[in-house]
């Protein structure tokens, strides 16, 4: 029955169903914590809304070693996550062991390019590195495009066919974060265009990632490419409605949604907007 539960909560997470990953752990039999097998207090700590308690119960499956694997990196990306980059860099000096035996090397890369990027003297090494990280994976991009293509073109395996397709989603999904990691650099530097000229080279292959379009919609609105940050946003908040609802949407990106629109002379849907908001606000109360 627990595994049952925590494979659904496993299922919702996937499905970026953060609500229903935790309703799922929440019909478990209820136990104390200190009675929670490793797996569901992992769970529960991935899922902690008090991201304080979910740090402390990772490291607590951290230092009993008794711990599942995706702990060690789970806590590694939250620390990074909430910018506790210093503690990150504790956690892999004071686990060598642990590093090598459950830290793919692409991913201990990653993690130390995001703390060495904390470090303003250390920006510039950190770029390169994130632009060396990030030509393996496009090249496993540009493998993975050709072999749909070629399965495509000269099998009727529907089944290879898909298998390659999630070969590339899997590559895809290594990428983007290091996409992220090296055009925050130049976010935090508030230099937008190079922002922006970082996305655009990777809209051959990202373009239809969700995170990917979001950040583009960002890096518009701070240059003040309103029409464009609208084409970025509008398609996001119409998906996020329709999945979830308008509350589920990031504060942030209807308040730019709504100024953009403003600015754009486009009052009457920025005014439509704040009504399905506050509409959906005392839904909720009642």
């Amino acid at each position: 029955m627990i595994e049952a539960f925590n494979l659904k909560a496993a299922i919702e997470y996937q499905l970026d169903n953060v609500d229903g990953a935790r309703e799922a752990l929440a019909d478990m039999p209820p136990r104390d914590e200190g009675e929670l097998d490793q797996v569901t207090l992992h769970n529960t700590a991935l899922l902690e809304q008090n991201v304080s308690e979910g740090f402390r119960k990772l490291n607590f499956l951290l230092q009993s070693r008794i711990s599942p694997p995706e702990t060690l990196v789970n806590l590694l990306l939250l620390y990074c996550q909430h910018n506790y980059f210093n503690l990150a860099a504790d956690i892999l000096a004071e686990n060598g062991d642990l590093t090598q035996r459950f830290l793919p090397r692409d991913e201990q890369e990653f993690l130390d390019c995001l703390i060495m990027a904390a470090n303003p003297a250390a920006a510039e090494d950190a770029y390169k590195r994130f632009e060396e990280l990030g030509a393996r994976h496009l090249d496993a991009l540009r493998k993975g495009t050709k072999a749909i293509q070629e399965a495509r073109r000269n099998s009727r395996d529907q089944a290879l066919v898909k298998r390659h397709l999630t070969e590339f989603e899997e590559a895809l999904a290594k990428y983007v974060p290091v996409l992220m990691g090296q055009a925050k650099i130049f976010w935090d530097l508030e230099n937008y265009g190079q922002v922006e000229k970082i996305f655009r080279n990777s809209a051959e292959y990202c373009s239809d990632d969700e995170a990917w379009k979001l950040n583009v919609a960002h890096v518009f609105f701070m240059q003040e490419k309103y029409k464009e940050c609208i084409r970025y946003y509008e398609p996001f908040v119409r998906k996020q409605r329709a999945d979830a609802g308008l509350l589920q949407v990031q504060a942030v990106v209807l308040a730019n949604l709504c100024v953009a629109y403003v600015m754009t002379s486009a009052n009457e849907e920025a005014e439509e907007l704040m009504r399905l908001v506050e509409k959906e606000e005392e839904l909720r109360e009642n």
